[in-house]
């Protein structure tokens, strides 16, 4: 019997309608459109602004796109993995309560979280199921409601992030496309430069800490900056070289849309050309858990058999990896 390899074989989206423009942010605090666009690159982001819909909303609307496209029965679903940093809520599951409401009723399932490296890691764990033999249908969805932790006061973070999810259907493959190899890494002492730090166990939320917005988005950007573009390149330039890629080889790079600016430095560190370079940045902002999936759906019209695929990520904790796959199928 030929290698089973982990293949992405359908990707679904949901963006909320509301589009939250620069402009819009010039009337909500200090700052203007020339500043976001050359610091970030990002135009506008979506907003999920529907009162008591959260990230499973997000995550079951992208699912369900998914399940429509592909025409797969919800109930041949085996697992379903629900990459987040904005669970609905503590103590209750976002994965299982997704998984219900899309019709996968035997499926097992669980929330995974690591910043915005959610996603990434969730590729991984995926395609271990997958390789097991065991499991044929595993469904990855990326979802974040970032709106429900940012303040929209500090222009620090209010100009990076958005809504958004998207999702990936993974299964076996014998022709081995799909996940081909991953670089995962991970450092405890970067979680105090990005962080929401009270809400958890650590620091429960009180109505003191409420009131002194400490439940919100904190991030120290030039340090967060510096980690990002140096920690994303390094370990796509090394998961190039592990796998003897040079980049003619490589037909797309997924990176994390956390700012323009890491995404073209981390396609620098390998003197990849701007055309394989998926950004959609400007139209979403920051999805966290989200961007990738995002990236696969709105490319997936170019995406071809074959194509080699580098996904790069970096987060708070700190979080980061690379993970190269052979995209399996033709749109």
């Amino acid at each position: 019997m030929s290698k089973i390899t982990a293949a992405i074989t359908g990707v679904g989206a949901y963006l909320p309608e509301y589009r939250l423009t620069n402009q819009i942010l010039e009337t909500m605090v200090d700052t203007n459109d020339e500043w976001i666009t050359t610091r970030t690159g990002i135009k506008e982001r979506r907003i999920l602004k529907e009162e008591g819909k959260g990230t499973s909303y997000l995550a079951i609307k992208a699912a369900q796109d998914l399940i429509d496209k592909k025409g797969i029965d919800p109930k041949e679903i085996e697992l379903v993995i629900v990459a987040t940093a904005t669970p609905d809520m503590k103590a209750a599951s976002t994965s299982a309560f997704t998984a219900t409401n899309i019709g996968a009723t035997n499926a097992f399932s669980f929330d995974l979280e690591a910043a915005c490296s959610s996603f990434l890691y969730g590729m991984s764990v995926a395609a271990r199921y997958i390789e097991s033999g065991k499991y044929k249908k595993v469904l990855l969805v990326g979802a974040d409601k970032n709106s429900s932790m940012i303040n929209y006061e500090d222009r620090a973070t209010c100009i990076i992030f958005g809504d958004g999810a998207g999702a990936v259907l993974f299964e076996p493959n014998h022709e081995g496309y799909g996940l081909q190899d991953e670089l995962l890494r991970s450092n405890g002492e970067g979680r105090e430069f990005l962080h929401a730090q009270y809400g958890g166990s650590s620091y429960p939320s009180t109505p003191e800490a409420v009131a002194e917005g400490k439940h919100f988005v904190f991030q120290e950007g030039k340090t967060v900056f510096k980690n990002a573009v140096f920690n994303m390149a390094d370990v796509t330039e090394r998961i190039l070289k592990r796998n003897n890629l040079t980049n003619d080889d490589i037909s797309w790079l997924a990176a994390h849309q956390a700012n323009r600016r890491i995404i073209e430095a981390t396609a620098n560190r390998v003197s990849l050309n701007p055309e394989k370079v998926m950004m959609n940045i400007h139209k979403y902002g920051n999805t966290t858990s989200a961007t990738l999936p995002l990236l696969l759906h709105d490319y997936e019209s170019q995406l071809k058999k074959d194509d080699k695929i580098i996904f790069a990520a970096f987060g708070g904790g700190f979080t980061w990896g690379s993970i190269y796959l052979k995209w399996a199928y033709n749109s």
